[in-house]
């Protein structure tokens, strides 16, 4: 790598290249062209591929190349450029990448490390840092021109929309994220958003694909027989599902019914259900999803730091707008806004999460639900492709209690490892309630049979009918 002749320190003659001595094999150059050409990424990468070697490189050629001219070849106006690698905690990015920094760079002229602050300034001004994200506030109040976070799946979820999120806007600085698979988690979620968003650039490297010398197929099968399947799969194959045996609904589920569509006839006729999970605490979101036998209708609608009078407000709208057969809403917070709803002559079914199954099998009615909706989604249900929903619906995990009957996990304890409440899931799992006919609703009277165009808006009676499109 180079730098520019005017931004060449005095010990190095001009013209002259600066080398680290990295050598990038291809899927590694492959992600460093990517990054040219988008501002965030996330890598997901089996181990010994050698994601923290090219991420440390990536830093170094970002922190040396800083000040240069940008495509137009106009002069950055900004000095100081500050660039960081998180781990998640402090005593691991010492131990993993404080040696691999100081060997790449500690022969280049100018060059000063601070063993204190694990800092390496560079004769341009620049300085790459190493932080945990187990002590956030070393971290805020500082401005970062890039940063790459690793093993964020072991990272605390807000890290990223707290911390590092701010201290990138005003430099608009870059942001790559690398890791294994570990449970369905943020990392999961940030993998699902840059494959669904062109901005971001998005990676998923398998062992038996990458093809690397110091991984050959025969170490690849030894690693096979000495680990478990489960270990295997999330280590080596990138296995978002494979974290735990325990999860209801898989990964692979989730995505399968992400990327099917949906044509008319498919839904003509059948039961139109609406679920609404009302928020619980501060933070929470309420949510309202619609579903027509297969499909999901269109995209969760949620709203955050809204009252229930706000919120009956909403779901009445939308009750009157898609008429649904029937209303299904989670009485465990939800009482104000039922009975609102009901006072404006609007029929709807309160749910207890906490109730008794229909099924005696099922510890729970939220279990119960939770099951129905897996099975929906087996026999050919159809998401949007929407990154929150998915993370949502494969958090879950469910064990047996001591009569064998089924308990999904606790909303409490998904909310600590996804720093938020599985609302856009519970409230599509909501209208798998009860059975429902159709016609037997509020809006029955409105639904003459034969007439399909009069229970489905007219994008719906096109032939090739998109649910997630606007309607």
């Amino acid at each position: 790598m180079s730098i520019p002749e005017s931004k060449v320190p005095p010990a190095v003659q001009p013209n002259s290249r600066l080398t680290t001595g990295y050598r990038p094999h291809p899927h590694q150059l492959a992600i460093h062209r990517a990054m040219t050409r988008h501002r965030f990424g996330v890598l997901v990468c089996h181990r010994r591929f050698g994601k923290t070697v090219a991420m440390v490189n990536q830093l170094i050629d970002s922190a040396l190349r800083f000040g240069d001219s940008d495509t137009e070849g106009e002069e950055i106006n900004r000095r100081d450029g500050r660039f960081g690698y998180v781990a998640p905690f402090l005593k691991q990015a010492k131990e993993v990448t404080w040696d691999i920094l100081k060997a790449q760079v500690g022969h280049l002229p100018g060059t000063v490390f601070t063993e204190s602050e694990l800092t390496v300034r560079f004769a341009n001004g620049a300085r790459i840092r190493l932080y945990g994200a187990d002590n956030g506030d070393a971290i805020r109040g500082t401005y970062f021109d890039g940063v790459v976070l690793d093993e964020v799946a072991d990272m605390r979820p807000e890290i990223w929309g707290s911390v590092i999120r701010p201290a990138i806007a005003d430099r608009k600085g870059w942001v790559v994220f690398i890791g294994t698979p570990k449970r369905q988690n943020i990392f999961l979620e940030l993998y699902q958003q840059a494959l669904a968003d062109p901005a971001w650039f998005a990676g998923l490297y398998r062992a038996d694909e990458t093809d690397l010398p110091w991984l050959s197929a025969e170490e690849c099968a030894l690693a096979r027989r000495t680990m478990s399947d489960a270990q295997y799969r999330q280590e080596f194959l990138c296995d978002f599902g494979a974290s735990s045996d325990d999860v209801l609904i898989s990964i692979d589920l989730v995505t399968e019914a992400s990327a099917r569509k949906v044509i008319a006839r498919d839904i003509a006729g059948l039961p139109k259900i609406m679920g609404v999970d009302v928020a619980r605490f501060g933070d929470d979101r309420s949510v309202i999803v619609e579903r027509q036998g297969p499909a999901m209708i269109g995209m969760p609608k949620v709203f955050e730091n809204v009252d229930n009078m706000r919120l009956a407000g909403l779901v009445a709208d939308a009750m009157v707008s898609w008429r649904p057969d029937a209303v299904f809403i989670d009485g465990g917070r939800g009482e104000g806004v039922i009975d609102r709803l009901r006072q404006l002559g609007h029929e709807v079914i309160e749910v207890s999460f906490g109730g008794k199954a229909l099924n005696p099998r099922f510890a729970d009615k939220r279990s119960e639900m939770w099951q129905r909706m897996k099975d929906w989604l087996a026999e050919g249900g159809a998401i949007p492709n929407d990154a929150t929903l998915k993370t949502d619906l494969s958090a879950p995990t469910y064990a047996f209690d001591a009569a064998n009957h089924m308990r999904l996990e606790r909303k409490e304890d998904i909310k600590k490892r996804l720093a938020r409440s599985p609302d856009l899931a519970d409230a599509l799992a909501l209208t798998f309630a009860e059975a429902v006919a159709p016609g037997v609703g509020a809006f029955a009277h409105r639904y003459q049979p034969g007439a399909i165009d009069q229970r489905l808006t007219p994008q719906f009676t096109q032939h090739e009918y998109d649910p997630y499109g606007e309607h």
